[in-house]
């Protein structure tokens, strides 16, 4: 609920001190600057944890690495040079020198590895499917940090909002401690009715601790996004009844989500290292030359080889490697298939869980808590009349429960809200 919103409803309620109170505990946050101090709205935070996020940093140097892979993926091997002495004799008295014999040369050379065009190939499918990975890691980490960086936010502004609320309710119990003074100095009440609200009173600053405990350890969790930690009150927080697609096209673009947004690239990738086994049954060419010179006035030798690989025994070698890439490739489909479905059934689960607390946290505003204020208003009334004081126990009672329900019930509304805005990445439009 945002403060426009409130306000309408403000104006609609027949109890206007009491829910001007409340108005003022949920629209805390968004008291100007100069009143409040600096304010943390849920946008700046999530921009500082995106920007300030190590996680995040280190998917983009991976993507880099990656993208570097990819550009040398395919290249030839590098060739070889080679230095030696060739038909050096072992007997005679020329044994082991280099002029011991006419046959002996020095000799240098190289030779070049020649690989298949659709090993390498799909050597470089594979690396630009594995920085297509590394590029959707980065989104899938950024959607992340989003969501949780929302997530603690959406914890400081209700722990925060709460509160105000049990202060509110213990400046309206003060009336109620005042009444029992009242008719205890008038003789027509008793010292129990006094030590009851005292009592009471002491429960909600029990209450209030928690809160405030709450309210830390929420901060303490924004602060892991945020880098630094924050004093700052929290603005006020964004309306829970909008999100930003509707539920038929989060379902129809189920693929652009989350964890599925590296799904495709995975498949790429098993496409290519099947591919790459494939390849492995073509031969492979290998080129090379020597230079040899020789002693004694005799004429020098240059020596040319090609090679090639022959793949003869395939069963038991490539066919092995080529099964094994296969049962990978129907591996990852089978993974993205029962990653969408498992997608599809969070996408309806967490819709159906914010409509349902859109309803209850609408039913509390507009029903239950002017009830419950109004329970509390009329025993207070009958107890300064005389009446006696365990109804207006548990119409505080009953009260404080209703708004401690109402406020958790909101901030669960936002959590439910932040799980379905940044399902899909940022600036993305169906």
């Amino acid at each position: 609920m945002n403060s426009r919103s409130y306000q309408a409803h403000v104006r609609r309620a027949r109890h206007g001190r009491w829910l001007s109170a409340v108005a003022g505990l949920l629209v805390l946050s968004a008291l100007p600057v100069s009143v409040a101090g600096q304010t943390l709205t849920l946008d700046a935070a999530v921009r500082q944890a995106v920007a300030e996020a190590p996680l995040l940093q280190a998917r983009r140097d991976q993507w880099t690495s990656a993208r570097e892979e990819a550009a040398r993926a395919g290249a030839l091997p590098d060739p070889q040079l080679t230095v030696g002495i060739d038909n050096l004799a072992t007997q005679g008295s020329g044994a082991y020198t280099a002029g011991g014999d006419s046959m002996t040369m020095r000799s240098i050379g190289f030779s070049q590895v020649l690989p298949s065009r659709s090993k390498r190939r799909a050597e470089r499918a594979w690396a630009d499917a594995t920085a297509d990975v590394a590029a959707s890691s980065v989104q899938v980490t950024d959607l992340a940090i989003r969501q949780q960086t929302a997530q603690a936010w959406i914890s400081v502004w209700g722990a925060a909002a709460e509160q105000v609320m049990l202060r509110q309710l213990r400046d309206e119990w003060a009336l109620d401690l005042a009444a029992a003074q009242a008719r205890l100095r008038g003789g027509s009440g008793n010292a129990g009715d006094v030590l009851a609200i005292r009592t009471q009173a002491l429960d909600l600053d029990n209450r209030l601790d928690d809160a405030q405990a709450r309210e830390a350890q929420a901060r303490a969790q924004l602060a892991r996004w945020l880098g630094t930690a924050t004093e700052s009150a929290v603005a006020d927080a964004p309306d829970f009844d909008r999100v930003p697609h509707d539920r038929h096209t989060l379902l129809d673009h189920i693929d652009d989500q989350g964890e599925l947004l590296g799904w495709p690239a995975r498949e790429q990738a098993a496409q290519a290292a099947l591919a790459e086994a494939q390849a492995a049954k073509h031969p492979e060419w290998s080129l090379g030359a020597s230079y040899g010179a020789r002693t004694r006035g005799l004429s020098d030798m240059l020596t040319v080889q090609v090679g090639v690989s022959l793949p003869l025994f395939t069963r038991n070698r490539q066919d092995r490697g080529i099964s094994a890439r296969a049962a990978e490739v129907d591996a990852v489909q089978a993974q993205h298939e029962d990653a969408r479905r498992q997608q599809i059934a969070t996408v309806q689960s967490a819709w159906s869980q914010w409509e349902a607390l859109g309803q209850q946290v609408r039913r509390h505003r507009e029903q239950l808590l002017p009830l419950a204020h109004d329970r509390a208003a009329l025993a207070l009334a009958a107890y300064r009349g005389g009446a006696d004081l365990q109804p207006l126990l548990e119409a505080r009672r009953d009260e404080l429960a209703h708004h401690l329900d109402y406020l958790r019930m909101l901030a669960d509304y936002g959590r439910a809200w932040a799980a379905l805005a940044y399902l899909m990445p940022e600036g993305s439009t169906p």
